[in-house]
């Protein structure tokens, strides 16, 4: 199947260097004589045919941005199958041959039923949690990362200067890529993370240790959906005595210029995407393995684990003190 037309859509949560995966995409489609469409607030845009026509120019000055240009929205909708369908007959209508679908795992299992249905999809990870099973990194977590160890790192201005104990919560709410990497570069004293069972007595006992060996002010990295921060920070006060604080991060770490890293890596995935497509194939999802960009089935790619890295987190847990 020769590809003539594309579209580009953006779903689930936006994430930083998006915009530079917009450009990439629309501007290497048009080098190979594709036309381009970008389809506005995902698959909800999808079915209610917000589609409109994206030239070279369209997409000028937005790599340095942070969201996306093309919005995001759920769509439960879509997970129905009057709502494929739907989608499916918008794609019929604006002549689209293949589409480019940003986001995460929600995002591609919808790109792998629009290609079941004859929509050529190709899945680009883009989430800022870095918890995509087929890729070793993902569009926008480099630049959330930075913004979560920027914060903190002001942050812990004010704890040293008031001998205070910081619970941070960072973004990851089913993945401690952010709160592992985020508490080393920020030399937490204790890192809570939905992959490792979490006993607050062994925290307890943590920062009494600490505290004998001489150190007087504390950071706690905490991923969110562990639990209640503010509460931790109660009871941190109450059984050792060391006045605390709960920070949440919040939705600032989605925002912000991206990246290099996210920008570069961006621009690769949505050049990759477009030459899958102008040889006629779909269904596919991109990844970055040991700095190659590779492709999957998307059902393969949705069935894969990631291994999380203990190592990593061994390495934390040794200097913590």
């Amino acid at each position: 199947m020769k590809i003539k037309k594309i579209g580009v859509l953006t779903s689930g949560g936006d994430a930083p260097g998006m915009n530079a995966t917009i450009r990439a995409t629309v501007k290497s489609a048009i080098a190979k004589g594709m036309d381009t469409v970008g389809i506005y607030r995902g698959y909800n845009g999808l079915i209610k045919g917000d589609i409109r026509p994206l030239g070279m120019r369209d997409t000028t000055n937005i790599v340095q941005r942070g969201g996306t240009m093309l919005y995001s929205a759920r769509c439960p909708e879509f997970k129905t199958e009057d709502g494929l369908k739907k989608a499916k007959q918008m794609c019929d209508k604006h002549n689209i041959d293949g589409l480019v679908v940003i986001g995460g795992d929600g995002s591609f299992r919808g790109a792998a039923d629009l290609s079941a249905i004859g929509v050529p999809c190709i899945g680009l990870p883009g989430t800022i949690d870095n918890d995509i099973s087929c890729t070793d990194y993902t569009i926008g977590y480099d630049t959330a990362l930075n913004t979560a160890v920027g914060m903190v790192d002001k942050l812990c201005d004010t704890t040293t200067s008031h001998d205070r104990c910081s619970v941070v919560e960072v973004m990851g709410r089913h993945a401690g890529y952010i709160a592992l990497n985020a508490g080393i570069s920020c030399g937490a004293s204790y890192i809570i993370l939905p992959e490792h069972k979490f006993e607050k007595e062994d925290l307890f006992n943590r920062i009494r240790k600490a505290t004998e060996l001489g150190k007087n002010h504390f950071i706690i990295m905490v991923a969110e959906g562990i639990g209640n921060v503010t509460e931790l920070a109660e009871e941190i006060e109450d059984v050792t005595g060391i006045e605390s604080r709960a920070t949440i991060l919040g939705h600032v770490q989605r925002g912000g210029s991206p990246t290099v890293r996210d920008r570069v890596v961006g621009t690769r995935m949505g050049y990759y995407a477009i030459k899958l497509l102008s040889e006629g194939i779909g269904n596919r999802v991109v990844g970055l393995n040991r700095d190659v960009i590779v492709d999957y089935d998307i059902q393969e790619a949705l069935n894969m684990t990631k291994k999380f890295p203990e190592d990593l987190y061994n390495i934390a847990d040794e200097l913590s003190y």
